[in-house]
């Protein structure tokens, strides 16, 4: 997942991405599924919109639904968060450097891993017939010597 990092400088331009990224075919009602039936409901935490379906009833915003639901982050932390993930940061180097508790980062970590885990497992193998590797991980588990035994 490649991040945009100058394109992504404001928290309106993090909440756009973050709209295409979690709902690829548009923003819609998560109860009846139309999407041109919404009004604004509540504007606490622009960008971020609380939205009511004029045809159900229902409110929702751009995380219900998703892995983001319940997160009171703003868009900009989502996305060092899933580009802190994505580059394989440390959750506790993470949460130093957005100054939050390395607990609840952990667990939105997790969540987010095993969501990716579930869909790699269901894309099936690469497509094409040459893949590349990351060379860090080539002799994981190797040690050249074996250490002293016990005297």
């Amino acid at each position: 997942m490649d991040f945009p990092i100058l394109g992504l400088m404001s928290d309106d331009a993090c909440d756009q991405f973050l709209v295409d990224t979690l709902h690829p075919d548009g923003l819609c009602c998560p109860g009846c599924r139309r999407d041109d039936a919404r009004s604004v409901h509540d504007r606490h935490r622009p960008p971020v919109f609380d939205y009511r379906c004029r045809h159900c009833g229902a409110v929702f915003n751009a995380y219900t639904g998703t892995p983001l639901q319940k997160t009171h982050r703003s868009p900009t932390q989502l996305v060092l968060i899933l580009r802190g993930i994505c580059q394989g940061t440390p959750t506790a180097q993470l949460a130093r450097e957005l100054g939050c508790d390395r607990k609840h980062l952990l667990t939105l970590r997790h969540r987010l891993q095993g969501l990716a885990l579930q869909a790699a497992e269901h894309m099936g193998p690469v497509p094409g017939s040459t893949t590349e590797a990351d060379e860090m991980f080539q002799n994981a588990g190797e040690k050249r010597h074996l250490p002293p035994g016990p005297r």
